[in-house]
């Protein structure tokens, strides 16, 4: 690829009129959106309209020394293009234009909705958001599971650098920011070769390219609460690989708060209605498959509390605790369905 055009606050608006999606002469208002982790976001808007637009550059945007194809967005754009087909309820934004040379993705805006995780925290009622995205997620790996997609998602690097920060960081020598009763639980876990035995053996599951199409980060932060319904975002992972990998996110990211409140129990439910869900959709299900969801969703929390993308809820060292008992439960025993999650 020729050298990336590096789109700014400033260059924006013109790059849209060249697309032709704002008329010239018309003024158009850019400002952040979301958290811009991994791409360059902006919301731009002129009158009358409004857009999310993306720009995926080699260094990520809040981790510059993690430098990854930009390719990764073109996996985004292609997995949106897959499950078009099956989505019926519309969960991923709709796609308005994507400029592969610039390595730009423009969606539709969907600010002004609420995060799924701060809605957690807050104690909405999840069961709707929850069965919707399970229900979505059954519909697509049901539909992808022939292998046949698999040379349009060869998007190793990404998949690779997000396996790292699950199943191997958190359990390994490091310099995350914790508090003194967090490092030391860290480091008893990290002592532990039965816990490190589980984790690898789940890493390289995980790393297996076959299975179905997957999301590869359906994390409640990526999770928007529209008016129309839960709408899921950022599709950079996506990947072929193991089906149990996205549904074991979700119910992680569906307990953790509950879990660091004290009590997995209240969220429990959440996770049934994600696994009824998608259970009911995507009728070939293996045999103990809630337990290898369960294992993932419990190494996704142990990462969520003492690893590099720690979450507001584990802040306070009791919470933290609480959420790897409730982690450690699901990684060593992981339940044969939803109603064994809490201890």
């Amino acid at each position: 690829m020729s050298e990336q055009l590096r789109l700014d606050d400033a260059r924006l608006p013109d790059y849209l009129r060249r697309l032709g999606l704002v008329a010239a002469g018309t003024p158009v208002e850019v400002e952040a959106a979301g958290d811009g982790n991994i791409n360059w976001v902006r919301r731009a808007a002129c009158p009358g309209h409004s857009w999310i637009v993306k720009q995926a550059r080699p260094a990520l945007e809040r981790f510059p020394e993690y430098r990854v194809p930009t390719e990764r967005i073109v996996f985004e754009a292609r997995y949106y293009e897959a499950v078009r087909a099956v989505d019926d309820g519309c969960v991923c934004p709709a796609v308005l234009h994507f400029d592969a040379r610039e390595r730009v993705l423009i969606l539709e805006d969907l600010s002004g909705s609420e995060r799924l995780d701060a809605a957690l925290v807050r104690g909405f009622d999840a069961s709707g958001a929850a069965a919707r995205l399970g229900r979505f997620l059954g519909r697509v790996h049901a539909a992808t599971d022939r292998g046949s997609l698999a040379p349009r998602f060869e998007n190793d690097a990404m998949r690779r650098l997000h396996g790292d920060h699950i199943f191997e960081l958190p359990l390994r020598k490091n310099d995350f920011p914790l508090s003194p009763r967090l490092r030391a639980a860290a480091d008893r876990l990290a002592a532990d070769r039965a816990l490190i035995r589980l984790s690898d053996a789940a890493y390289a599951r995980y790393l297996e390219p076959r299975g179905a199409l997957v999301h590869g980060d359906v994390q409640a932060g990526n999770v928007l609460l529209a008016a129309s319904g839960a709408k899921l975002l950022d599709a950079e992972i996506a990947h072929i690989g193991d089906p149990c990998f996205d549904v074991g996110t979700l119910v992680a990211h569906l307990l953790l708060p509950a879990a660091a409140a004290g009590s997995a129990a209240p969220a429990v439910r959440y996770a049934e209605a994600a696994w009824s869900a998608y259970a009911t959709t995507r009728t070939r299900l293996a045999r103990g498959a809630f337990r290898t969801v369960a294992r993932y969703a419990g190494l996704e929390m142990l990462r969520r509390t003492i690893g590099a993308a720690r979450v507001p809820a584990v802040e306070r060292d009791e919470a933290g605790l609480a959420v790897l008992e409730t982690a450690l439960h699901l990684i060593r025993t992981p339940p044969e369905s939803p109603d064994g999650i809490a201890v």
